[in-house]
């Protein structure tokens, strides 16, 4: 196998050969993002906000006395906007993760990697919160790194000390917010309540997740974007020339060089009949503001990337930079390969077309079984271990019935043996009724007098009325010596 020389490689290409968090001897160099500012940095201020309040306050809300979103994966109880999904409704539930994986291939060749961006927990945290109380802390990127280099004194022990106390003890309450989409908002408060002792593996388990947490956002930060998130993996499959993505305009940009006073008025100046680039230089300054702003630490200037995570924090600083010097912003933009390089693009390919189609058919299925679903959802089975039994009646079989009212109404619960009409119906631990989104479950004996099973034979139709309406019919066997 050949080995390739990253000496050899020419500068403009060697960002293919390194990661920018790692140096040439292998060991970690450290990312000082400078803090964004600009108009896009706030909108994703504002919703990454609203996307927190949502995350923390979704467990706590209650819809017809249902958690708004729960996961309960151990009791295989899920919530989906106060809608309650039982066992028997699991493929409802795998449409739906199904359709959000088909959405977020649609969005990517669409819009490109905005949602790691805009959306990612990962990282609003890291940026939204992490990031922005290390600024508060440790201040401006050139004073983090002061710090970091300098000698261990007292006050660096102590200041460090503080940070990883506030980091863990947030870590440690985004844990709690995660087990109450597990466990349940009901349930969690009881165990605060309780104490940690009389739930101490929880509790052990809780500060594991607390610590792996911590240690995402305290020291593995932008390599969990970079190494472990498979979604940028699969992301450099699903983009090509006509994907919209956070891009370097090259033809207007490039040769880039630094500005002088009478550079910047000539340009100002300069109309766009007679507009010439003084000395042929591009519009880019080489300021290097979209790289000091990266949470990746890439230089978007070298074309489209894995580590990008389209924040268009870059963005915002080079906007800035054309408004100082007076040159038209967008130097850095969301747009196309194809209409950087042609002035032309076409989003809407036949990949698009296809995503859609796909993405269509999978939200009209799932609306469809949204609407068919049943209110009622009964399954009757023989007891396991029996086949027939002795009785007053005759013989007799004895069945075991679950009732699942997914409605918000209770509703009045008849079990009857269609055929034959000799049959008699003993119910055990079954009530008349079945209260709002409770799952009933009970027994019952059929039996038939012994002179009657030669002429009716062993089929047997059972029947499960709500008020007047059928809700469940079924034929079964009927066991006979």
């Amino acid at each position: 196998m050949a080995v390739i020389d990253v000496e050899e490689i020419d500068d403009h290409e060697r960002y293919r050969a390194e990661l920018a968090s790692i140096s040439k001897d292998g060991k970690r160099k450290w990312i000082y993002a400078r803090k964004p500012r600009g108009r896009l940095y706030r909108w994703r201020t504002i919703l990454s906000w609203f996307l927190l309040l949502f995350l923390v306050l979704a467990p706590f809300v209650k819809v017809n006395g249902h958690q708004f979103l729960l996961f309960n994966i151990i009791e295989r109880e899920f919530v989906f906007f106060g809608i309650p999904f039982w066992p028997n409704d699991f493929y409802l539930v795998a449409l739906m993760f199904l359709t959000g994986v088909v959405t977020i291939v649609l969005f990517t060749s669409t819009l490109g990697r905005l949602w790691c961006g805009w959306l990612c927990p990962q990282t609003i945290f890291m940026e939204m919160v992490f990031r922005k109380i290390e600024w508060l802390l440790d201040g401006t990127p050139k004073e983090q790194a002061l710090r970091d280099a300098g000698a261990w004194t007292v006050s660096r022990v102590m200041h460090r000390i503080a940070k990883i106390s506030i980091f863990f003890t947030i870590s440690f309450l985004i844990s709690n917010v995660f087990l109450a989409y597990v466990v349940g908002s009901d349930s969690l408060l009881q165990y605060i309540v309780n104490g940690p002792f009389q739930h101490w593996d929880l509790f052990v388990g809780l500060l594991f997740f607390a610590f792996v947490f911590f240690m995402v956002f305290y020291r593995f930060r932008e390599q969990a974007c970079l190494i472990v998130c498979p979604y940028g993996r699969y992301m450099s499959a699903l983009v090509d020339d006509n994907t919209m993505a956070v891009s370097y305009d090259f033809r207007r940009g490039e040769p880039r060089g630094k500005f002088t006073r009478d550079d910047a008025a000539a340009k100002r100046m300069m109309t766009e009949a007679d507009f010439k680039r003084p000395n042929e230089q591009g519009d880019c300054v080489d300021c290097y503001q979209c790289v000091t702003v990266c949470p990746t630490g890439i230089d978007i200037r070298n074309g489209i990337q894995l580590e990008c995570v389209s924040c268009t924090a870059c963005i915002d600083a080079c906007n800035e930079v054309m408004d100082k010097v007076g040159l038209p912003r967008g130097l850095i933009r969301h747009t196309s390969q194809s209409v950087i390089e042609s002035g032309k693009g076409h989003w809407f390919t036949r990949r698009i077309a296809a995503y859609g189609i796909v993405w269509l058919l999978l939200i009209a299925t799932v609306v469809t079984l949204f609407i068919l679903r049943a209110d009622v959802d009964v399954k009757i089975l023989r007891q396991e271990g029996t086949t027939w039994v002795t009785t007053t009646e005759g013989l007799g079989n004895v069945y075991r019935i679950q009732i699942i009212n997914k409605s918000h109404e209770s509703i009045p619960i008849t079990v009857k043996v269609l055929s034959p009409s000799t049959a008699v119906i003993t119910p055990v631990g079954i009530p008349d009724r079945v209260e709002p989104q409770q799952i009933l479950k009970g027994r019952f004996i059929v039996s038939l007098p012994k002179a009657t099973l030669a002429q009716h034979g062993t089929k047997i139709r059972i029947a499960v009325l709500s008020g007047t309406s059928t809700v469940y019919e079924a034929e079964t066997s009927f066991i006979t010596p």
